[in-house]
């Protein structure tokens, strides 16, 4: 940009402009009588000259403010004179380009000459060919810069002012943008006698509407700092009740309503707290948790179906889970026969006698057990030896089909838990079946934990074909009480056990019986996976306390002496 008629646009004002093409102004001054550059008009007709280098002595300086000019001559431009204002110099100290060489300017004391004599030029360049030489303008020719389309020269800095704003006629008002609340009305002036123009009256509307307007305004920001301040209130307290506040929870043992849950194998304390909840005994389920955590034995509470009150505390909860009052679990002994978990089972669930046994018989099949479970059609009882002893949750409402099939799933666990399917061969046995059935065995003939894995070794030497002490019969009672349904110690004398013919008469038929005689339990069946060494035969149990192992036959005829000896000691 130039300082000579470049305004903020990007065009020059004329095509003469020397930034527009090659054209110039070829030295033209401005004509008597006309206003330069659409200044002030010209009081002194006479033109002062410049040398480039330095000013002619005697020559006046002109001013902005008296509207005298002078003029400079710029070399490179064909002798083009440019017209000064506001007594600004421009000696040559500016680089050249493309030959041509621009010089800066200098600036007065107020950067504009603004006094009467013209400032001190910078001296002039002595390597400058064109220092001394004087430029003078050509042929006269119409100022471009004095039609009614020209720019007018830039303003000096000091008297240079910032462009107004640009205004539009759209008003916000009260309604658009600018609420009558904050537009500074007057409430307590008189509305009807007030004459000040304002935007109501622009807008047709009187001070009452303002006043309405801002009464509104006072009650619908009372309204919101009012709910703002509740709403706060309440989420703080909310908060506080969740973060630091106790949980919810009844008072006392309850309404007197009583209900019955069932607690499922491996339940932590929020699972339990859950089934609580939903049944309606605890209010919440951290209550119930923070309850089990105070009390000692709070962990020890176990699987199974409990009848409690609703709406009883938490701590009332846990202490009733934990006293046998409340367990209505259906605990299934080690040794029982399926005749006798049938009638537990009717008895619990308040069903006809004989309910139980009779779905066993028809749904057996549908209850999952194993390929191996029914190894042969001779099985009195195919469920016996897979409802396994445990602790199982049986109330009124169930049905017999579901209690059972959670009985059979356990022993299945159990079962491939102990390998019996994979430890049958190493025994010298037909199939897990017989693994089973010499469990059953061991359960029904053992009277002391401690000598399980010795009658499991009885059991093995007396299946041995080539022993000569029994000949492979088992001559066990438990099993000819088992074909009777009962339990007795006199069965009757050997030789009319021999006469029953039944395969489960273990004194007439060498081997196993056909499958289990009862459920027998974990020791039992471990006993029976890992029998004890030795060469044992017979045993017989004289007292509470002791058992003896014979390995012959007269062995064992003088274990029964004692035998008898300690019987009429208890007489």
């Amino acid at each position: 940009m130039t300082e000579y008629g470049r305004g903020q646009g990007s065009a020059p004002w004329h095509p003469e402009d020397p930034l527009y093409g090659d054209g110039g102004w070829r030295g033209e001054q401005a004509q008597p009588g006309q206003v330069p550059y659409g200044g002030r008009p010209q009081q002194h007709p006479e033109q002062t000259q410049q040398h480039y280098g330095g000013w002619e002595t005697g020559s006046q300086a002109a001013t902005y403010g008296q509207g005298q000019q002078e003029f400079q001559q710029y070399p490179g431009h064909g002798g083009q004179q440019y017209q000064q204002q506001g007594g600004q110099q421009y000696p040559q100290q500016g680089p050249q380009q493309g030959g041509q060489q621009y010089p800066q300017q200098g600036y007065g004391d107020d950067g504009w000459g603004g006094g009467a004599q013209a400032h001190a030029p910078y001296p002039g360049d002595s390597g400058d060919p064109y220092a001394a030489q004087a430029g003078a303008y050509g042929g006269e020719r119409p100022d471009f810069y004095q039609t009614p389309d020209a720019y007018p020269p830039p303003e000096p800095p000091h008297r240079r002012q910032a462009e107004p704003e640009p205004k539009t006629d759209w008003d916000p008002g009260p309604d658009q943008g600018e609420h009558a609340f904050f537009a500074g009305g007057d409430d307590d002036a008189d509305d009807e006698t007030d004459d000040r123009p304002g935007r109501g009256d622009r807008r047709g509307r009187g001070g009452k509407g303002k006043k309405r307007r801002n009464g509104c305004a006072c009650l619908v920001v009372v309204l919101v700092l009012g709910g703002g301040i509740g709403g706060v209130g309440y989420f703080g307290y909310q908060f506080y009740q969740n973060r630091f506040g106790p949980a919810p929870d009844y008072v006392g043992e309850g309404n007197g309503e009583q209900v019955t849950v069932t607690i499922p194998k491996g339940a932590g304390g929020f699972a339990i707290g859950q089934v609580l909840k939903q049944a309606g005994v605890v209010k919440s389920v951290d209550a119930f948790v923070a309850a089990q955590g105070e009390n000692p034995e709070g962990k020890s509470i176990q699987a199974g179906t409990y009848t409690l009150n609703k709406h009883m505390s938490a701590a009332a909860a846990v202490q009733l889970m934990l006293s046998p009052k409340s367990k209505n679990n259906l605990i299934i002994a080690e040794g029982w026969r399926n005749a006798k978990i049938y009638a537990a089972i009717d008895g619990r669930l308040q069903l006809k006698a004989g309910t139980t046994e009779s779905i066993a018989a028809k749904k057996w099949k549908t209850f999952g057990l194993p390929d191996w479970a029914n190894a042969g059609n001779a099985v009195k009882d195919p469920l016996e030896g897979f409802l396994y002893p445990s602790s199982y949750p049986v109330a009124k409402g169930m049905k017999p089909e579901d209690v059972l099939k959670q009985m059979v799933d356990t022993a299945k666990e159990k079962y491939a838990e102990f390998g019996i399917q994979a430890k049958a061969k190493s025994l010298n046995l037909d199939n897990p079946l017989q693994v089973l059935t010499v469990a059953s065995l061991v359960q029904a003939e053992g009277k002391y934990k401690r000598d399980f894995e010795k009658v499991a070794t009885v059991v093995y030497n007396r299946l041995k074909p080539n022993n000569t002490e029994t000949n492979g019969l088992l001559d066990f009672d438990s099993t000819v009480n088992y074909l009777r349904g009962q339990s007795k110690l006199a069965t009757g004398s050997v030789d009319n056990l021999r006469k029953i013919d039944n395969p489960y008469n273990t004194y007439r038929y060498k081997g196993l019986p056909p499958g289990p005689i009862d459920n027998p339990g974990e020791v039992a069946i471990r006993a029976a996976l890992k029998p004890a060494k030795g060469n044992w035969y017979y045993f017989v149990s004289i007292n509470d306390n002791e058992t003896l192992f014979a390995e012959t036959n007269e062995e064992q005829n003088r274990n029964r002496e004692k035998y008898l000896e300690e019987q009429k000691k208890g007489q």
